[in-house]
């Protein structure tokens, strides 16, 4: 399978919702990350798989900064998401596992817990959706979850994703017990 960036790919330097801009980490954002994981750690270490420890700030410094690094280089579209109203940082998600031959691409996502419940995870990944298939002429976008996870599996559904396929004993979770896959798509038309 061939799979590229193209390097002429127009990607956004911010995405806007109702009530939220979307933007890529940067330089600085690693403390107010860190802020929300710290909050929100113990919902986060159960789907997660990068959330096995409470990072430091440090370590939340370096992840925006390489994940700003994967966005201009095109390989994986992260955004930070914050209220309209107050500046404050909501959650965080974008785009994965991207294969520009097709296009498509994987949406991702978490909310701290102080927000989860408002559908801004909903509202994100509506336009998330959208920029894929409007923007990004993407043929398919998918949204995956353990099969236990029943508020990403309602944001996909609420976002008029379909549910495709299980994968059985897909791979381990983060207490390494086996676990099943939900695969929700959206395909083009």
């Amino acid at each position: 399978m061939i799979s590229f960036t193209p390097p002429t790919r127009d990607v956004p330097d911010q995405l806007e919702t109702e009530r939220l801009i979307m933007r890529p980490p940067k330089m600085g954002d690693g403390k107010i990350v860190n802020e929300a994981i710290r909050e929100s750690f113990d919902e986060l270490t159960v789907w997660m798989p990068w959330a096995q420890r409470m990072p430091t700030i440090a370590d939340s410094e370096t992840y925006v900064r390489e994940a700003y690094g994967r966005y201009k280089a095109r390989e994986e579209l992260a955004f930070l998401w914050f209220d309209k109203r107050d500046g404050s940082l909501v959650g965080s998600g974008g785009l994965h596992h991207i294969d520009w031959s097709v296009p498509k691409f994987e949406i991702g996502y978490w909310v701290r817990t102080s927000r989860q419940g408002y559908g801004y995870v909903t509202e994100a990944v509506k336009r998330l959706t959208t920029w894929c298939f409007d923007d990004a002429d993407a043929e398919r976008v998918e949204i995956r979850c353990d099969t236990r996870n029943t508020r990403s599996a309602a944001v996909a559904i609420r976002a008029g994703y379909t549910l495709e396929a299980t994968l059985r004993r897909d791979g381990r979770d983060n207490a390494g017990g086996l676990r099943d896959t939900l695969i929700f798509c959206k395909l083009r038309g």
